[in-house]
């Protein structure tokens, strides 16, 4: 057997104090802080990924029947959910449902941030066979008619039983849904204090299928005689835009008009507009333009995202149309939408 002891050291020292010694030479115990700190931060992190994937609230079904006709709909209302809630309106776009909205968008996450409620009305096979919401028909684009006059009624049923603060009652929408929520904006402006347009068209934009499929081409389509959109003379309503630059389904230009109409008809940019570049993490390019009216007001956001194409930027893929990539669409809109109350007329 071979003497392993050290030049020098006493004999009958044994192989346990040979061993600790070693560690104490490795610096064992800095390595272990080390691990207890990335096993402390995973355990931090851990719950922000679960209440995103689970939020903790109730996801409870309903149907609005009212005048202009019906609709079912889903409402989020968190656990802890504020005696006067702040209310978003949540639209989806073709195809989608109330749920794989909610899923996708992780607006509901949000909610149990804000302790406000998530209102999802669902389109119907039976109004449109793709689940669309018809922002592209006539009748559906004026106050106190068809979808527009549903979805407020359907707000309003949900402000009454839920005791909703109504200075903070938002709409927004993806795609159909987003081109919906530009509608409501217009329509109603004296029930939503800010809007959400992402991946949308402007209101008025088509007044049938086939000009539809031109405005969504970034075509511009002339407005007919009596457009309620394009003749409105209703006060601007606050306006968040996120569009993809590669976006193929609705042309990123409906996002860019969306501003232009805004800025000409609301002069939404008399208090200068601030341009700014960024990237979110690991993720997409964008910039961000923030246009304020002549009392500094910030009256409209515009998102333009880089490589980004036709889905929720900052999603999540257990919904539909979602690009986990950023930036956070979601919180972007909460932020925007809670630095907007409404104004009594």
């Amino acid at each position: 057997m071979t003497n392993s002891k050290r030049p020098g050291e006493p004999a009958g020292v044994s192989w346990l104090t040979r061993a600790w010694r070693l560690l104490r030479r490795l610096n064992v115990a800095r390595l272990w802080r080390a691990w207890r700190g990335r096993a402390a931060e995973e355990d931090r992190a851990r719950p922000l990924a679960e209440a995103l994937e689970r939020p903790a609230g109730e996801f409870v079904a309903g149907v609005h029947a009212g005048p202009a006709g019906t609709r079912p709909y889903k409402l989020y209302i968190p656990a802890d959910c504020a005696k006067a809630p702040a209310l978003v309106v949540m639209l989806h776009g073709c195809t989608q449902s109330a749920d794989s909205f909610a899923g996708g968008t992780h607006m509901n996450a949000r909610a149990d941030e804000r302790k406000c409620l998530v209102l999802y009305p669902e389109q119907t096979r039976g109004a449109n066979q793709s689940r669309c919401w018809n922002w592209y028909q006539r009748g559906d684009q004026r106050r106190g008619e068809g979808e527009p006059a549903i979805i407020a009624g359907m707000t309003h049923e949900v402000m009454e039983r839920y005791r909703v603060d109504r200075r903070r009652v938002y709409v927004a929408g993806l795609s159909a849904g987003g081109a919906m929520a530009a509608i409501l904006g217009a329509t109603y402006p004296d029930l939503f204090a800010a809007i959400g347009v992402h991946s949308g068209l402007v209101c008025g934009s088509a007044h049938d299928l086939s000009s539809a499929l031109v405005a969504m081409r970034g075509m511009a389509v002339i407005a007919p005689e009596g457009d309620e959109c394009a003749e409105s003379t209703l006060a601007a309503t606050p306006t968040i835009v996120f569009h993809g630059d590669r976006d193929r389904t609705v042309d990123p230009q409906n996002g860019e008009r969306f501003i232009a109409e805004s800025v000409r008809r609301d002069g939404a940019s008399a208090g200068g507009v601030a341009t700014e570049e960024g990237r979110a993490p690991g993720g997409h390019a964008y910039t961000r333009s923030v246009y304020r009216d002549r009392t500094g007001r910030v009256m409209l956001e515009h998102w333009l995202v880089h490589g980004g194409g036709h889905a929720w930027f900052g999603g999540s893929p257990r919904g539909s149309y979602a690009d986990p990539r950023g930036p956070d669409a979601s919180g972007e809109f909460m932020r925007f939408f809670y630095q907007n109350t409404l104004v009594p007329a």
